[in-house]
């Protein structure tokens, strides 16, 4: 179809060609931000030899991405609304793709944090826009069907990750991973322009909110820098950094309270569903990201795993969290969110204990996959009931916010986690690549990781009211189960918060009245 026969708006169905070029579009668009969060992991160790990197440089390796790529999602959803979100998504592939082919040539452990950095910015422009271009453009008949499709299918480059991570670092270079997202990103660029309908949101009024958006990347950056650069001892660097961040994120809530046009409505978080939710996703994504980021390294390090068999061992968790997402939402909706997320919290704690008892010599079968059976039904149960949550708690009109804050405070988590977990468990510099002291600091780490999880149980059971999703309309267990059983999949393992499929029920209701 040329450019000037694209459909418009709200008219273009799933079964249709246009729609099946538009899901194509938003899927592997979204697929390459969902498989660059999890192939580097892999290859993390092989970089840091090749490069003469510490474990400063490997965590900078992946908090620069997940830095911008938090940090500036809002900017990027706001960004779409304005100014029309085929445009912004297409800005968002070229600063992604020209930011992997700086990756795949850096010659130093520098100048690839330096292109992860911009990496990430390229993946704020596009992430919410991806989601954006599906709600707006299909038919609102067709809307769920489609947005389980994007989250179905994501799911999937999410779960194939480690794999490809481990099998292009082993038999071609860990700059592969890197070079994937070059003819992946050409095609999806060609096709956008081709065959997407512009769209904007109608009802925002004024531009970008300039100040906000500035004072929630230096909130975020600020600490997270420190919580990075803390390995090194308590220095000046480090408390300015804290000081500037903290400051920085007291002048955000100040300058959005009287902004005409916030980038964040601070009305949401009146909900305390809302924000006893999100709060949640904080925590539990801490657990997660800091598990996966030392899992991995230590297969390698102190078992002895190659990258491609360290990939594939974290398997297990994608498909107990591919299997369990559907029954999960199902359940939470017939019994309320309470009791499911309080027993998974519980479950993802015992299994990070079984995964701190994991010592050098230990057989894959007899002592690792019953630690990631447990870890993985845990996680299973407690991810898709909070994002349901989270979205059943506002509006119809601020579902795209409050998953674009789910969102970032998701993977604000996970960043918070790979920066101060190896510095909890003395895994600082060379620590890191040295076995035995990985041997004594991974189950230290997995200990703290269980704690933070049975927190979250206990956040769950005092703040979560049980009738939180019989509120909306449409929930979200119900609409994993209308989806075709190849597409009842969700996987946080890609540092997603399996926001998606609940935009469906988000998208389609009417508005009704939420807790204050």
């Amino acid at each position: 179809m040329a450019a000037n026969e694209r459909p418009g708006p709200g008219s273009v169905r799933l079964a249709s060609a246009a729609g099946r070029w538009v899901l194509a579009v938003a899927v592997l668009g979204d697929a390459m931000i969902l498989l660059e969060a999890t192939v580097v992991n892999v290859a993390l160790p092989t970089i840091g030899r090749d490069l003469g990197a510490g474990v400063a440089g490997l965590q900078w390796t992946l908090n620069g991405y997940v830095l911008t790529l938090a940090s500036l999602v809002l900017v990027g959803g706001s960004l779409s609304d304005i100014y029309g979100r085929r445009r912004i998504f297409i800005l968002g592939v070229v600063v992604f793709v020209a930011a992997s082919a700086l990756c795949a040539a850096a010659p130093t452990i520098g100048l690839l944090v330096a292109a992860r950095f911009v990496q990430g910015i390229g993946g704020a422009l596009l992430t919410p826009g991806s989601l954006a271009i599906i709600e707006a453009v299909f038919h609102p008949d067709d809307r769920t069907r489609a947005i389980g499709a994007w989250a179905g299918f994501g799911a999937v480059a999410g779960a194939i990750g480690p794999t490809v991570g481990g099998y292009l670092t082993d038999a071609v270079s860990w700059r592969a991973v890197f070079l994937i997202n070059i003819p992946l990103g050409a095609f999806v660029i060609v096709a956008a322009v081709l065959h997407v309908p512009e769209t904007r949101d109608p009802t925002r009024a004024g531009r970008l909110d300039l100040p906000g958006a500035a004072l929630a990347t230096l909130a975020i950056g600020g600490l997270c820098f420190a919580l990075t650069e803390a390995s090194g001892g308590l220095t000046p660097a480090v408390i300015v950094a804290v000081a500037a961040g903290l400051a920085a994120a007291a002048a955000f809530v100040a300058v959005e309270r009287r902004a005409a046009n916030p980038m964040l409505p601070l009305e949401l978080f009146r909900s305390r569903q809302f924000a006893s939710a999100n709060l949640l996703a904080l925590v539990t994504y801490a657990a997660l990201g800091g598990v996966i980021f030392l899992f991995v390294a230590f297969l390698q390090v102190t078992l002895g795993y190659t990258p491609v068999q360290a990939g594939a061992a974290t398997l297990p968790i994608t498909l107990l969290l591919l299997t369990l997402s559907s029954p999960s939402g199902a359940i939470a909706q017939r019994i309320g969110p309470r009791i499911p997320l309080t027993v998974g919290a519980v479950v993802t704690g015992a299994g990070l204990l079984l995964l701190a008892q994991l010592h050098p010599g230990d057989r894959f079968l007899t002592a690792v996959l019953p630690a990631l059976i447990v870890f993985g039904v845990g996680l299973g149960t407690l991810v898709t009931p909070i994002t349901a949550t989270v979205l059943a708690s506002v509006d119809a009109e601020h579902s795209g916010i409050a998953s674009a804050v789910n969102n970032a405070l998701s993977r604000l988590g996970q960043m918070i986690a790979v920066a101060a977990l190896p510095l909890i468990a003395g895994l600082s510099g060379s620590a890191f690549e040295d076995p035995t002291k990985m041997a004594a600091g991974f189950p230290v780490a997995m200990t703290v990781a269980a704690g933070v999880s049975f927190a979250a149980a206990l956040l769950a059971w005092t703040t979560i009211s049980n009738d939180a999703l019989s509120r909306s309309g449409q929930d979200a267990g119900q609409a994993l189960k209308e989806l075709p059983p190849s597409l009842k999949r969700n996987c946080p393992v890609a540092g997603t918060p399996l926001a998606a499929p609940l935009n469906a029920a988000s998208s389609s209701r009417p508005p009704t009245a939420r807790e204050p």
